[in-house]
């Protein structure tokens, strides 16, 4: 089985023209004999130019960290939504910008913008 263009930048996350411009300039895997489909297993392993890399390629252990790092990024979420509640609750409380910048563990400006934005 072999892949269209269109499959091959699905699977590294592009746009077709930009998995044309990669193939022109010797970035992706050259096309099979027949000019107009590629080896699946070798678009996978193609080591992939550009800060965007796909993750499409990734071994197992990798995907498993990816997958860490996202719930991570949830859980920050969750935190900054938390203070962000406790710095209005302050507010309210008549509590310094300040004060509670550095209990939150945030910069004033950043406590000011957030009860500009509540």
């Amino acid at each position: 089985m072999s892949w269209t263009a269109q499959e091959c930048a699905d699977a590294w996350g592009v746009k077709l023209a930009t998995w044309h411009g990669y193939v022109s300039r010797g970035q992706a895997p050259a096309p099979l004999p027949d000019g107009r489909t590629w080896d699946p297993d070798a678009v996978r392993t193609f080591p992939r130019p550009g800060v965007g890399r796909s993750r499409a390629g990734a071994t197992p252990q990798a995907q498993a960290l990816l997958a860490e790092m996202a719930e991570v990024a949830a859980g920050i979420e969750e935190l900054r939504a938390r203070q962000r509640e406790l710095l209005v609750a302050g507010k309210r409380e008549g509590l310094e910008v300040v004060a509670m910048a550095r209990a939150l563990g945030i910069s004033r400006q950043t406590a000011a913008g957030w009860l500009r934005d509540a």
